[in-house]
This record gives structure tokens, sequence and C-alpha cells, in this order.
């Protein structure tokens, strides 16, 4: 076995890996951008070598640094994770000829497979059922519109090279098929370096099934079960779990076979998974090959028991597989969930900034794989799962109650998350009968951007008990020290705290009066954190609310007791409660210059300001230029996804303030147009 490997990733499969190698014995060692230096993955590596700027083109997609970074420390193997380099067929192959094991399939294995095209080829060869389309090398415009044409629409454009969703877009008419090709080839070039796409008819409604495979160097290949991923957005998958309620025994067993045989024709060893679609009528269709370890790859170690790094690493030493496919058996259930730093209020934009509070569930069959931690910082440079939250249950049911658990204790400050789409999904009636496809998330309208979450009395209760205590609302640690001991005026017997939020543009004031202790007839300190407290000129009710750290408080209203977490950042007040997270502000100042601006000057100047921070990859207009409404003005990429700038309507572009390659804060000024 290895006694070090370098692991060419970030995150949280880095450290996902780490967790086993300690396990195993195996020294770990890391590598980082010059943003990661202070990253999860770094801190728990035993050791740690910079690679080079952010951008991953410059850091971890350089396959030349990283083997001489492995040289250097005489790690005897590499895990590629998944992303960047996992699915490169020359970083394997360089690996094999610098003398270092690739912790995954042959390089001429990955480079058959990593093909769509080749790979549905050798499906076609070994009796498995394809889905109509294009696959053919030519890749000019004229070719693919004709083909298109003959497929018909609704289809889908998908990038050879590629997956996660990169280089994929749907296509409903031929009209919309050029600006959505150069896309798809643009986006599909920046992800993976390939621009060549396939095109392949649009089945809908169908289930996303994918099955995992491991294969030894000796021949034993064998499938794992299967994964339903159905609920996806924008091509990426939401939730995972294991099993599919829509398949049958017989289902299951003609799925894994067929899974078998075309890795068994393509030589394949080490752990990847076929992914199929599977419609209403229990008919399954090949689509593509991961030849890498799967993002959702622990559901399937729940249900069997089995730790596929451990697996992996096993049979890239050399070891034969330790079972056969008769020993394989599954129990229970298992739910995956992916906690993404997106926005649902502005249409899923990326959210960066600084992981300022991170709080995991805890419990029985509760898992959390992180990249994260409290104070972590996310950038714009790279994908944006923070974590995966994963359940385990001895049948679905149990599961899912579990999941609505651990989505309600979990709670994440700092960055916008997509927590309140998992809470969504957890409860929606259909998801819980089982009612999956892959547009499951538009038919039961959860993309749309919907009117904030009322707001909850406890949250404003303990927004304003936190900010009356400005040390408990910092990132310093928690002293142990009451929470009203530094109140000062506070002291004052009878005196009263009001504050004043705005939350969804409506107005809240709390009024908070402590309930004193008397010794000789005079008042010294609050009595047990308890409150009389007034929303609104409502009337009053007795509250009392205790700190359990810097940041978590207890409250108890009419013997019921509610845990939130709270963070003070700037002049607003963040507020996570029951897996749903409020940012409430303060009384705003008045903004002289906008208000003189809108004062009757209805010719006013416009911008165009960058939704998120990222990088400008193209600016299709020139200052004096006229524009018309609708019209994409410049393209913003950000964690891997691009983001057009639209004119909102016809004008003339003043002023273009950025240049293309350009990375931009967000709320930069990208355009000026009137």
């Amino acid at each position: 076995m290895f006694k070090k490997i370098l692991i060419a990733n970030r995150g949280e499969i880095a450290v996902r890996i780490q967790a086993t190698c300690r396990v195993m014995g195996i020294r770990t060692v890391a590598i980082y951008s010059d943003v990661d230096r202070q990253a999860r993955h770094v801190r728990e590596a035993d050791e740690a070598y910079r690679l080079g700027p952010a951008p991953a083109s410059e850091s971890y997609l350089r396959g030349d640094i990283i083997l001489e970074i492995a040289r250097q420390c005489g790690a005897e193997a590499i895990h590629p994770g998944y992303g960047f380099l996992s699915e490169n067929a020359d970083f394997a192959e360089a690996c094999e000829q610098a003398g270092i094991v690739f912790i995954g399939p042959p390089a001429s294995a990955m480079r058959l497979m990593g093909s769509k095209i080749a790979a549905k080829q050798i499906a076609e060869r070994v009796g498995a059922p394809i889905v109509p389309g294009y696959n053919g090398e030519r890749q000019d415009a004229d070719t693919l519109l004709a083909e298109a044409e003959h497929i018909g629409f609704p289809l889908l454009i998908k990038a050879s090279a590629g997956g996660g969703g990169k280089g994929m877009r749907v296509v409903n008419s031929l009209q919309e098929l050029p600006e959505q090709l150069a896309g798809a080839q643009r986006e599909a070039g920046a992800a993976f370096g390939d621009d060549t796409v396939f095109l392949e008819r649009l089945i809908l409604r169908p289930r996303h099934v994918e099955i995992q495979v491991m294969g030894d160097k000796y021949g034993t290949l064998v499938y794992l079960g299967e994964r339903e991923c159905s609920i996806q957005r924008r091509h990426q998958k939401i939730v995972e779990e294991s099993p599919s309620v829509a398949l049958t025994p017989r289902l299951r067993a003609e799925m894994g076979e067929a899974a078998v045989r075309i890795a068994s024709a393509a030589g394949y060893v080490n752990a990847g998974t076929l992914e199929f679609m599977l419609d209403d009528d229990g008919n399954f269709y090949f689509l593509e090959m991961n030849t890498r370890l799967q993002v959702e790859h622990p559901v399937t170690e729940l249900v069997t028991g089995l730790d596929l790094v451990r697996h992996q690493l096993l049979i890239a030493s050399g070891e034969p597989l330790a079972f056969t496919q008769e020993q394989i058996t599954t129990r229970g259930h298992a739910i995956e969930v992916r906690l993404y730093a997106e926005d649902p209020q502005q249409q899923f934009l990326p959210s960066t900034g600084t992981v300022e509070l991170f709080a995991s569930p805890q419990g029985p069959g509760i898992r959390v794989d992180s990249g994260v931690e409290s104070g972590d910082d996310v950038t714009q440079y790279y994908d944006p799962m923070l974590a995966k939250l994963i359940v385990y249950g001895e049948h679905r049911l149990a599961a899912l109650e579990r999941l609505s658990s651990a989505l309600e204790q979990t709670a994440l400050l700092g960055v916008t998350t997509n927590l309140s789409l998992l809470q969504k999904i957890s409860t929606n009636t259909a998801f819980r009968e089982g009612q999956t496809h892959t547009s499951f998330l538009d038919e039961q309208d959860m993309l749309t951007s919907t009117a904030p979450e009322p707001l909850p009395t406890e949250v404003l209760i303990v927004a304003a008990l936190a900010d009356l205590t400005p040390a408990l609302s910092s990132t310093s640690a928690f002293t142990g020290a009451s929470p009203w001991q530094s109140l000062g005026p506070w002291r004052m017997p009878g005196g009263a705290y009001t504050r004043t939020y705005l939350y969804a543009e409506q107005r809240h004031t709390i009024t908070l009066t402590p309930l004193w202790d008397t010794i000789e007839g005079r008042h010294t300190f609050p009595q047990s954190q308890n409150w009389r407290v007034s929303i609104d000129d409502g009337p009053q009710e007795h509250i009392s609310c205790l700190a359990l750290s810097a940041h978590s408080y207890l409250l108890t209203r009419a013997g019921q007791q509610s845990k939130l977490s709270s963070l003070r950042k700037g002049e607003e007040t963040l507020i996570a409660y029951r897996g749903e997270s409020y940012r409430l502000e303060g009384r705003r100042a008045p903004d002289v210059a906008t208000t003189a601006r809108e004062g009757g000057q209805g010719n006013a100047q416009k911008t165009l300001k960058a939704p998120m921070a990222g990088t400008l990859v193209k600016i299709q207009v020139h200052s004096g230029e006229q524009v018309e409404a609708h019209q994409v003005l410049a393209v913003l990429s950000a964690m891997k996804m691009e983001h057009s700038i639209i004119a909102p309507y016809a004008g003339r572009v003043q002023r273009v303030n950025y240049q293309e390659g350009a990375v931009v804060p967000g709320g930069a000024v990208i355009i000026e147009i009137e």
C-alpha cells in the first residue's frame, strides 16, 4: 500500500479523500492556489505546496506543476478526485510515464470513455440502448444545423469531453440553435479545453439513473447498485438517492449488467459511473460514463457499507477486488443533497464572501462531507458546492424524515446558499412520493424567485438580543462569560431597549425590557436572561434567552425552546433558524445622491452592474453603440457558469468600463447605457 499520496484537488473531495487516507495510515499531500492557502483541505493535510494564482488554468489544471510537486515530495500516487484533471487522459498518461500511480482508470480507457461520442459507439457494439442523436466528427455549424433538423426538437447540445452540465444547452427550435451552439462550445472549451459537442434528442420527463461500477486490474468488474439523480438545476444534480424507487430487481439487474458490459469493453479499471435515462415505460438509454469518483458516491457507500475511496486505493496499489457480484448487497435508503453558494432569490447567481458561520447537523444516520468551515472564503474561481449532507434510514420514509430534520439543524451565514430550496424539496409531496424526473424543479415551480419567507417572531427577538451584545456577534471565540455583563446603559433599572429592522421592505420595531433581580431593594442584574418583549407595539410577552456560544442562542417562549444562530455583518444582522436564513437591515441612512438623481430626471443615465463577482469573458458592445432591448451586451463567468448581462431597453451605450478578461467584484458598473 502507498505511504504517501498527493491529492490533485481542493475543497470537499480533497477533505473526503484525506479522511480515508488517515484511517489507512497514508500521508496526504495537498496543493493549493493563492486564494486557497488557508483552505480546509490545506489545513488537514500532512504536507501542502503552492501551485500558482487563483484561476484553475494557472493552478489546479497545471498537470506539469502537480507532477513536479509529487516527484519532489516523494508521493507514490496521485488521487485526482473529481473535476479538474480527474478525467484528463493526458495527465493520467503523464503520471504513468513519471512512475507515479494515477488512482483511476488507465489513460486508454479514460480517453475512450471520456469521449461521449466514442462511449456511445461502444454501448451500441455491446447491445446497450442509446438515445438518437448526432455524434460525428464534423463540428462546423452547417453540419450541426443540418443534423439538428434531422433529429428534431427539443434537443440537447452536450460537450463531448465534459460533465456536470458544463457546455450543455436545451434547444427548442432551429432559430435558437446558433446562439446556444456558440455558447455551449465556448463553455465546453473553457471548462475542458475541448469544444467538441454532440447532439441528442431530448427525452421529456425522464429519470436520471446511474450505475456505480468498480473493477480491478485482473478483469473482475462489478456494479454496486444504482443512484437516482433526477432532481437537477441547469443539468447539475442537487439531490441523489439510492436505491431508486423506479427500479424493479429485474430492471436493476439489466441496467447493472449493461453497465458492466460497456465498462468491460473499454478495459475499465477502478471506480466509474455509467449514466442512463429511464422513461416512464421502463426503457433505459445509455448517456455517458464518468471515469472517476462521483460527487454522489456517499449514498452508495451508505447502502453497501463499502468505502469507495478505500477500494480505489487498494485497486490502484495492485490488490484484487475483495468481493464478487454475488457478495454485494444493499440495505436501507440513503439521500444526498448538495449545499451550493448561490442565491435562490436572484436566479441562483453565485454567492461569494466569507463563511462567517457553518453549523453542521448532528445525529444518527447523518453525514456531512464539507470543504469549508467557519471563517473560510468562497471565491468566484471554483465550483460553488460547499458541502454535501447525506442521510441514511432503514427505508426511504425514515431517510426523508432524517433529511428534513438535518436540514433544519443546518446553519450557514456569510454567503447565500440554496438551503431554502433543499428544504422545499425535502417536504415536497411529489418528491416524498418518489415522483421525480429531470424537469421536477421546473414543474414544481421551485426555481422562480418567490417572496422572502415570513419573518418569525423568534428571529426578531434573537436579532435584537444579539445586537445588544456585540461581543457575542463578533467572530471571536465565546468566553463563557454572561452575555449581559457588557450592557452598559442596561444597568439602569427599568431601562428599555428599542431596535428597528427592515426585512423584505417591511419595518419592524422590537422593544426589550429586562427583568431585574433585586438585592436589598436595589436592582442589580437581569434575572436569568429574562425579558419582556413587544413587537410593533403589540402585546408584551415574557421570554428567556441563553447564549450557548458566540453565535448560538436558546430562546424560550411559553415553554417552547428554539435554537437560532446570529451574526452581525456591517449594518446587517444575519439569523439562521430552522434551515432558513434571514437578513435584517438596521435603520438605513438617507442616500442624498440617489434622492437627488431620482428627483424628476426621467432620462437619467442607467448602469448595468455585475450581479456577482466574476470574470468578463465577452464584451459585445462599444461606447456610442445603439443597442436593442434584451440584447446581450456582455458575458460574465463565475464558478464555472456563464451569466449574460442584457440591455433592459433600447438605448445607446455611453461607456464600457472594463475589458474582456477583467476580474470584477459584485456590484461593479460594467456598462453605462441611456
